[in-house]
């Protein structure tokens, strides 16, 4: 090029206004969390997909529609093998937004309160200028009920809707503030229904103020949770779900007809609702709320750099093995939806087999954002599971989940294929979740599995050392825990020693 022209060139160049750097690659990923509550996984179409007609169909034929839902694992990926690190409330949502254990938060059961020094994943954005929020039931401030706008924030900046515990069914904004809108003769909060409608529901509510979120915060980056408290019961719902589903034929779950004898204590057959109508009209109205809010995202074409979170605190039995809502081992308790759309690092479609747990979200989720952590996590990043669909070489396909207590409860480590559950009071339990997915034999004397056994005991022993699970000291599951590792011949029960009674003072 001659020079006089490359000059020329030049000064055009100079006398054009610089271009303006698309939004897209302006501004980091914003990041959403929509969490549900005791959401059993099976109601989920991206699930029954993935399922074998019997898992699928649990009750029956008849099933909820799920497609904006479904929408996130056809756009992102699923997890098929995703655990409630603790199968109730508070414990698992600590977990969740910490990437710590339960013992560590120190919420091991409900309505205890989460250690000031917790570090969350709001927490770490909000340092680095993201606008961040929460709306719905939070659950780690104690036992205020419902408790609006807790003082003590954990990084979720902007959290006037959110409220520490309860399932109400209607909210509404006053001059003071947010409130629950339904009331008895005592003017006290109600869970009642009566009055409901698409402005005050609570999940249409919260969803809406999710909207507004997004509207407000559009041009910046963000971090938003919403939570849900549906579908936990009661099991209400708003017209027209109230009775969208009233019509359908629902069945008993096979594993509800499973002989009592020799259950564990965890297992035993109590109540065991199956009816499903009012519990998928829940459902379906948490899919449309959730359409609402893509398609706001989609209008103020953010939705290409806004990373999309389901998930949900923990499972439902719903019937299955004659029981109902949550607390024990079995799937339908501890393993719940996780989904997650993420353009240009997740590929449509990514299915993830691997057992994870709600430990593991912050250090993934933090990692796949290209941001630090404060180092407190004890979960695993497993960003390249999503973003390669391969685990990294040293990856080992095992999660710990455990039960409630502070002093005493199971304990159990889980694989994509094998469960083992530990009971202070009971054997041990196998499951084989590919040979008997209704989880009602028990594989741990069986022949062929000694060093499935072995295996997984030795990785629990492992684990409950390094994160100082308490449980694992308990002298039946230790006893066993020693027995799985190296023990030889035939199982039995070990002997422990007799707690010695104290005499009554006369």
């Amino acid at each position: 090029m001659p020079r006089s022209l490359f000059i020329l060139l030049g000064l055009v160049l100079l006398a054009c206004p610089l271009l303006p750097v698309p939004a897209a690659e302006a501004k980091a990923y914003n990041l959403l969390v929509i969490m549900t509550d005791e959401h059993n996984f099976r109601t989920l179409g991206c699930y029954r997909e993935l399922l074998p007609e019997s898992q699928a169909l649990m009750w029956g034929k008849a099933v909820v529609e799920t497609p904006n839902i479904d929408w996130i694992a056809n756009n992102g990926a699923i997890c098929t093998s995703f655990y409630a690190t603790t199968p109730v409330c508070s414990p698992s949502r600590g977990c969740f937004i910490s990437g710590q254990y339960p013992q560590n938060t120190p919420v091991v059961t409900n309505n205890i309160a989460l250690d000031d020094n917790v570090i969350t994943f709001a927490e770490l954005l909000k340092r680095q200028g993201y606008a961040t929020g929460y709306a719905g039931k939070w659950h780690l401030d104690g036992v205020g009920k419902p408790r609006w706008a807790p003082k003590r924030k954990f990084g979720f900046e902007d959290n006037r809707f959110m409220f520490n515990r309860g399932h109400w069914k209607q909210l509404e904004v006053t001059p003071d503030g947010p409130r629950v809108a339904a009331r008895d003769k005592q003017g006290k909060p109600s869970y009642s229904i009566e009055g409901a409608n698409e402005k005050n529901f609570t999940t249409d509510f919260l969803c809406d103020k999710t909207v507004e979120f997004i509207e407000t915060n559009k041009e910046k980056s963000f971090c938003y949770m919403v939570s849900i408290p549906d579908p936990h019961g009661p099991d209400t719902v708003r017209a027209p779900y109230d009775t969208m589903y009233a019509e359908q034929t629902y069945r008993q779950p096979a594993s509800a007809k499973k002989p009592d004898e020799g259950l564990p204590s965890w297992g035993t057959k109590q109540q065991g609702n199956f009816n499903m109508s009012k519990y998928y009209g829940m459902v379906r109205c948490i899919d449309d709320n959730l359409g609402k809010i893509i398609d706001a995202l989609r209008e103020r074409a953010i939705l290409q750099r806004t990373i999309i979170v389901f998930t949900s605190d923990h499972g439902d039995l719903r019937g299955e093995h004659h029981r109902h809502n949550k607390g024990v081992p079995y799937e339908a308790s501890t393993r719940v939806p996780f989904l997650m759309h993420f353009p240009g690092k997740v590929n449509a479609g990514t299915v993830i087999n691997e057992a994870l747990t709600s430990v593991d979200f912050l250090p993934t989720i933090m990692s796949m954002m290209g941001q630090k952590t404060a180092g407190r996590e004890e979960g695993r990043d497993v960003s390249t599971l999503f973003t390669t669909g391969k685990a990294l070489e040293d990856f080992t396909d095992v999660a710990f989940v455990r039960g409630t207590g502070v002093q005493q409860g199971w304990l159990s480590v889980v694989s994509d294929r094998y469960k083992l559950v530990y009971s202070p009071v009971d054997p041990p339990w196998l499951f084989d979740l590919q040979r008997d997915p209704d989880e009602v034999t028990n594989y741990f004397e069986h022949a062929g599995y000694r060093e499935v056994v072995q295996e997984l005991g030795t990785h629990l022993r492992v684990y409950a050392k390094k994160h100082g699970d308490n449980f694992a000291e308990l002298p039946r599951i230790k006893a066993d825990i020693a027995w799985s590792v190296s023990g030889t011949g035939a199982y039995e029960a070990p002997e422990l020693p007799r707690t010695k009674r104290k005499r009554k003072k006369s």
